[in-house]
């Protein structure tokens, strides 16, 4: 009987993962991974992981199945936290769900899982797994979505390597949301109704701007409407002597200044805001609502724009650096002046997209058919052939 260890958060999608894999035979142990205890950083007052491990600890005792709890909040705050308070305060966005599958669930986690002696770690994500052999008998793993769009997650996975493809397992990657609770109401599992988690993997809800105010000192500055006229949205395009050349011009996002438009109300920084952010701007009496179309770190300024069509808000293309370039199936990683037709998105849910990758010295460019809302540095751009995630990098 081979041994899997699975990642019991306490939710139905894990609860019913568990079933599942006793059904098909497996020796499962369910281990709850406890992320958070420093009480230095304020998050609000639901933070349910006390309530959630009770929740695991009643779904592995009503399947026979050994349970405990692992601290990893030491590694959480090294590796998820503080890197997530360096980023806002470079001014870019990260994606802390992306970052905790990389470095907590698939790393730290799936290390003490396998020196309890696990052949795999399972985890209730929305994705599946494929597998396919060479003619050597040597196996490539492949990311595939899960069968529910609704539901697929394989985007917060796009970080995984092979490595770590090869040791896991997706039990409910071939399910809906509805069949899952209906599986847990059958087998009447506490977490049945449960509704799904929102907010930092493992910690529970966070208010972002009091989160980060913890670290990052609240300093006044003014929020900025550049109009749709303005001078950045009229240049003329010029002859390129090059397809990098012309990438990189349309890759590069516009820079303003405080005189590109009126000053239109403050906030408490810059670091706070995201690029398309709409709410918490708290400025009124515009025809239609302010977006964040971009934030100045340095000099604490909120550029914004009317409406979700403003120009400040649209790009064609993006870049990724070589060192933030990560490709889940190795052996399609393209070469310099190679290129490749994908489906990609820029962030979770978003319908994917018809793009174009060109590999280029330093980095890669994705050049998008249809002119993409809120890029924004520090996320993740996932690329796709067919069902199949192949690669992923950090938009700089």
């Amino acid at each position: 009987m081979k041994k899997v260890v699975i990642g019991l958060s306490g939710g139905v999608d894990s609860s019913v993962s568990a079933y599942l894999l006793k059904e098909q035979g497996y020796e499962v142990i369910g281990l709850f991974m406890k992320n958070w205890h420093d009480d230095s950083v304020i998050i609000s007052e639901e933070c349910p992981w006390v309530e959630d491990s009770n929740d695991a600890l009643i779904v592995a005792d009503k399947l026979g199945i050994p349970f405990q709890t692992v601290d990893l909040s030491v590694e959480y705050k090294e590796r998820i936290v503080d890197y997530m308070f360096n980023e806002y305060e470079r001014g870019r966005t990260p994606n802390p769900d992306v970052l905790c599958n990389r470095e907590i669930k698939f790393d730290v986690f799936m290390k003490i899982a396998l020196q309890l002696g696990a052949d795999y770690v399972a985890t209730g994500h929305y994705c599946r797994k494929g597998i396919i052999q060479n003619e050597y008998g040597i196996e490539t793993y492949q990311l595939l979505a899960g069968v529910d769009g609704k539901k697929d997650q394989s985007y917060f996975l796009c970080q995984l390597s092979q490595e770590q493809l090869s040791k896991t397992l997706f039990p409910i990657g071939e399910l809906t949301k509805p069949e899952v609770r209906r599986i847990a109401t059958e087998n009447d599992l506490i977490t049945a109704d449960k509704k799904d988690s929102q907010g930092l993997c493992f910690i529970g809800k966070v208010h972002l701007p009091e989160f980060l105010q913890q670290k990052l000192k609240p300093q006044k500055g003014v929020i900025v409407e550049v109009p749709y006229d303005a001078q950045q949205f009229n240049m003329s395009v010029p002859k390129f002597d090059s397809k990098t050349a012309e990438l990189a011009f349309h890759a590069e996002k516009p820079s303003y200044s405080e005189a590109d438009g009126k000053v239109v109300g403050e906030h408490q920084g810059a670091h706070y805001f995201t690029i398309g952010q709409r709410k918490g701007l708290n400025v009124g009496g515009t025809k239609e609502p302010l977006f964040v179309i971009d934030t100045d770190v340095d000099k604490n300024i909120i550029y914004t724009g009317q409406g979700k069509s403003h120009p400040g808000l649209l790009r064609h293309t993006l870049f990724v650096h070589d060192n933030e370039l990560h490709w889940v199936r190795k052996n399609l990683a393209l070469s310099v002046d190679e290129t490749m037709e994908v489906m990609a998105r820029i962030r979770y849910r978003q319908p994917l997209q018809q793009a174009t990758l060109y590999k280029t010295d330093g980095g890669l460019y994705v050049d998008f058919k249809e002119k993409q809302s809120a890029i924004t540095e520090g996320q993740f751009v996932a690329w796709y052939i067919a069902d199949e995630l192949i690669g992923s990098g950090v938009i700089s």
